[in-house]
């Protein structure tokens, strides 16, 4: 009688197991079958499988950030060549606004917006500018004030990566914006 109540628990725990694993498969399938893909795969157009990267800074954290997301997504950075898609970095910045104050006037809570502007260039088919921002904000404590910068950068460090990830959903974008004919001209003047 113990074998056969001690068989029928593992035969329970076995169905209950292939269950298990027979929803996971089907729930995996339906998700693929519907299009479904998890954040931070961004499928880029065949067009920008192979990029150059230019920018204002070539060494600067946000360049290095987003030359990391491309190779993450399987873009090969080439030199620049004029018949190679091109994406140029124009500039970053971080901007701050206070949004809160102590009782001595010092900033309590601060609203810190990281800004990128970049171009990017496809051979035959123009250039288009795009910008992206990302907001984040941090209570400001004078009293552990190199905590606190610490903090700030990274937090600007933060914003730099999901910049970086904003910007590659747009690479993924971009052939809808050029098929909608959203471009410009390559510009004739290069005095900039």
């Amino acid at each position: 009688v113990f074998y056969l109540h001690e068989s029928h628990q593992i035969m329970r725990l076995i169905s209950l197991s292939s269950l298990k694993v027979t929803i996971v498969i089907l729930t995996v399938s339906l998700l693929s079958a519907c299009g479904f893909h998890l954040r931070g795969d961004y499928s880029v157009p065949e067009e920008l499988n192979k990029i150059s990267v230019t920018s204002y800074d070539q060494y600067s954290t946000f360049t290095r950030m987003m030359k990391g997301q491309l190779r993450m997504n399987d873009v090969e950075i080439v030199p620049p060549a004029e018949n190679t898609p091109n994406l140029h970095i124009i500039s970053e910045s971080v901007g701050e606004r206070t949004l809160s104050l102590y009782q001595n006037t010092r900033a309590a809570e601060i609203e810190l917006t990281f800004y990128a502007s970049y171009r990017v260039t496809i051979p035959d088919l123009g250039s288009k500018t795009f910008s992206t921002s990302v907001t984040r904000s941090y209570l400001d404590n004078p009293l552990t004030a190199l905590a606190k910068s610490v903090e700030r950068d990274v937090i600007e460090d933060e914003m730099r990566q999901q910049a970086a990830k904003q910007m590659m959903r747009q690479l993924g974008r971009i052939r809808a914006e050029y098929e909608a004919g959203h471009v410009q001209e390559p510009a004739t003047n290069t005095n900039s």
